[in-house]
């Protein structure tokens, strides 16, 4: 069955599948028709998120094991309500002494049943899988290493452990600490070799991650085996598919989940579509899980102009070159070459491997250089306009490759004949050259380094170095093209309908950089940029008074006051702890690699001193005068996700005033709280949604209502089905400034409409004026009751 709406719970020790069961009672009063829990299988102890499985075949005994989240699907059936799960297929945690299956590789090297799970390989590394876990060079750290003689020997090295291979244990004959290491089928290295010789597929940039070959028919079923009773047992009726792009062929992944749970599952895919990119059509899953949706609804709270002068606003203030935050387009692909280069070397070396021998096996691209080769992959990676290209598509893959390839050519090789690399690369991740298995092997590879590149230098850094609207820096958003116009959405929201009608549609997630509120009240600059100017020009002088109260750079100050504004209440630790993660990430001052402690001691004294210091008075004398915009925009977003054709999902606690910034802070463990004016517009069209499913449904319709009159920009409004009108009300504050709606009318379907908030009746066919429609409030959901003929 389809969902009506979900409702995302994230599951940790402190909130397992009891807790959960206790909060279903309200969930159900809300109008949600599934939970969506956050990865239930077996993962690292401890962990709050679940994403770092340790082993696929079992329910996780720390949130109440199986017994606990089957009992939590009765319960959940009880009051009329189904569960989603958030599945990971595409990596593990490499953390031996949790993970039985990487335990025996481990113990036992490619002979072990389990060695063909995992995207290792041996050949790169000597016959050894290198273990980057070590906190300085070997020589420094040998002194901390230990075997033992438990569970038939082990190594121990701080809190972790690893399994010795059988006849180099203790009483295996005399050898020193060194030689018996030296037996294993891993290797213990520094944690910076990562980098450059790491010989595992990984998560990102995440050693700790160890990528699984679900590809691989046997590796799918003793994966999936667990989740896939649960789903033939009725206990989960849908599934959340992490990060989809980092598999070999998504595609055929997807085709063969689809077959396996034997069409019975909702399904939808966490895949970021860039721009106009379409999610492929032969997938055979509902949609996406909503990135696609969250930005254009954000955009539509994003006036064009207003973010056009805060981006020049920002180059003042900041003085940034183009490159290092001053522009967005060069600022990414600095980003993605730092990336590339750096963070990533590992996978652009064994795509070098890949690439030398699937050349060498072609006689026509023989004598590529593997410096050439390898300078060609890093090039084309970073000109992608897109997070990956797929093996099918309708020539997507030829049509993304083909022009980057154009770019990269002329970029940096000195003559034509060099730059044949380039198109060397690209035929071979287009599968069309180069020969043997390596051929195969170099396209999917290329395509799963694809996305990680993407993601780390988008989402991970240049986010965090360009920052002009912080609102607009969020997954599957455009920082260069914030704003979204009335019928770009309409267009957009029809598409839906039409295409992908159970498609998922967010505003908060577990992952998102800023709650929709937090959002919300930095997006509302772009009404005012001038105000903004001069509120930053007043707690900059306010701050410099203080001890510590200078920023250690002009875009941590502008990122800053902007970051506080939006959180409305910047309790220091929480606003500390983000800024301090956006500093890092952005690698401009300081890194998580390379930390300057310096400057992050200089962070910390001016978030004490500043945001978090007495110009706070300043901070939220501002933000109540920006707050009945903030709440208009707030609310209009509610709306709006919760109409649209897709299938909403509610983050835990979103459906209240929710600001949380990015991970961990927005990870706590549910709570309820008060109700809102946010909660009764949520509960009025969650009840309608499950009420009237044929509204709504894959079977609905999707209508833009035309707006007319001076102020018609300032208003969308469409009709789902016949039967319920979504009207709402954007850029407030310009509209005010403007004069009102000033006679603007809205076209209102025939019928007699009662409004769901306020019960307030409504007569249609006929224009409706904006005022009018909108008297109780900038929202209006109205609800068809009778022909308007009746009386």
């Amino acid at each position: 069955m389809t969902p009506t709406a979900t409702y995302r719970l994230q599951l940790q020790p402190a909130f397992p599948f009891a807790r959960a069961a206790a909060v279903l009672p309200y969930l159900a009063g809300l109008g949600v028709s599934h939970l969506h829990l956050s990865p239930v299988l077996e993962a690292v102890p401890g962990s709050t998120h679940g994403y770092d499985v340790t082993d696929p075949t079992r329910v996780r005994e720390e949130l109440g094991g199986e017994e606990g989240l089957r009992s939590l699907a009765r319960a959940a059936r009880e009051h009329g309500m189904g569960l989603v799960v958030d599945i990971v297929p595409n990596h593990m945690a490499l953390v031996p002494r949790h993970s039985p299956a990487l335990w025996d590789v481990l113990r036992h090297g490619p002979d072990s049943p389990y060695a063909r799970w995992f995207d290792i390989d041996w050949d790169a590394g000597g016959g050894r899988l290198l273990l980057p876990v070590l906190a300085g060079r070997f020589g420094d750290e040998l002194s901390r290493l230990r075997i033992s003689a438990d569970a038939g020997g082990t190594v121990e090295y701080g809190e972790h452990r690893f399994p010795l291979r059988p006849g180099t244990g203790p009483g295996a004959g005399p050898a020193d600490l060194v030689s018996v290491l030296d037996a294993q089928w891993y290797r213990l290295g520094w944690w910076r070799l990562a980098r450059t010789e790491l010989n595992h597929r990984r998560f990102f940039t995440v050693a700790e991650l160890i990528g699984v070959r679900v590809e691989d028919p046997e590796v799918f079923d003793a994966t999936h085996a667990k989740i896939l009773e649960l789903v033939r047992d009725g206990v989960v009726a849908g599934l959340r598919v992490d990060h989809p792009d980092g598999l070999a062929d998504p595609e055929a992944y997807l085709r063969r989940l689809a077959g396996a749970a034997g069409g019975a599952c909702w399904t939808v895919v966490e895949k970021i579509l860039t721009g106009d990119e379409r999610l492929p059509a032969s997938w055979p899953v509902a949609g996406t899980t909503g990135y696609d949706a969250l930005h254009r609804i954000d955009g539509l709270f994003t006036d064009p102009e207003g973010a056009a002068e805060l981006a020049f606003q920002y180059r003042e203030f900041t003085g940034l070159p183009a490159d290092r935050g001053g522009r967005w387009e060069p600022t990414r692909l600095r980003a993605a070459h730092r990336i590339a280069g750096r963070e990533l070397g590992s996978e652009i070396a064994a795509l070098t491997r890949l690439a030398v021998r699937a050349c060498a096996a072609d006689p026509s691209l023989r004598d590529h250089a593997p410096w050439a080769l390898s300078t060609a992959i890093r090039e084309l990676l970073v000109r992608l306009p897109v997070y990956r290209p797929y093996r099918t598509g309708g020539g997507t893959a030829s049509e993304v490759l083909t022009p980057a390839a154009a770019v990269a050519a002329k970029a940096v090789f000195a003559s034509a004949a060099e730059a044949g690399a380039v198109d060397a690369v690209r035929d071979l991740a287009l599968g069309r050259a180069g020969g043997g298995p390596d051929r195969e092997a170099f396209r999917d590879r290329f395509a799963q380094t694809a996305s990680a590149v993407r993601a780390k230098s988008v989402e991970d850094t240049a986010y965090y170095r360009w920052t002009p609207l912080l609102s607009a820096n969020e997954v599957g958003g455009d920082p260069a093209r914030p704003a979204v116009s009335p019928a770009d959405f309409h267009a957009y929201a029809a598409r839906t309908a039409r295409d992908h009608p159970a498609n998922g549609t967010v505003l908060t997630t577990h992952d998102t950089k800023r709650s929709a509120d937090v959002r919300a009240g930095i997006a509302v600059l772009s009404q005012a940029p001038e105000l903004w100017a001069g509120f930053l020009e007043r707690v900059t002088a306010e701050a410099a008074r203080q001890p510590g109260g200078r920023a250690p750079d002009p875009q941590l100050a502008w990122t800053a006051w902007q970051t506080a504004l939006g959180f409305g209440f910047p309790y220091e630790e929480r606003l500390r702890a983000a800024l301090l993660k956006g500093a890092r990430e952005a690698a401009l001052h300081t890194s998580w690699a390379e930390p300057d402690e310096a400057y992050e001691a200089a962070l910390s004294a001016f978030v004490a001193a500043g945001p978090a210091g007495p110009p706070l008075h300043s901070v939220a004398s501002f933000a109540r005068e920006l707050e009945p915009y903030v709440r208009a925009d707030v609310l209009g977003s509610v709306l709006l996700q919760l109409t649209m054709p897709g299938v909403p999902d509610v983050y835990q606690g979103t459906e209240r005033d929710y600001r949380a910034l990015v991970d961990p802070d927005n990870r706590a463990p549910f709570e309820e709280g008060p109700a809102t004016a946010k909660t009764a517009l949520t509960r009025a069209a969650l009840t309608l949604r499950r009420q009237r499913p044929e509204v709504f449904g894959v079977s609905g319709t999707y209508t833009p209502l035309t707006v007319s009159g001076p102020a018609e920009g300032h208003c969308v409004a469409y009709c789902r089905t016949g039967e319920v009108v979504a009207a709402v009300t954007r850029l407030s504050l310009r509209l005010e400034r403007a004069g009102g709606w000033r006679g603007t009318e809205v076209e209102l379907p025939d019928g007699v409409w009662a409004d769901a908030l306020s019960g307030r009746e409504v007569r249609g066919g006929r224009r409706v004026a904006a005022a009018e429609l909108f008297l109780d409030g900038p929202v209006a959901l109205l609800v068809r009751e009778r022909d308007g003929d009746d009386r």
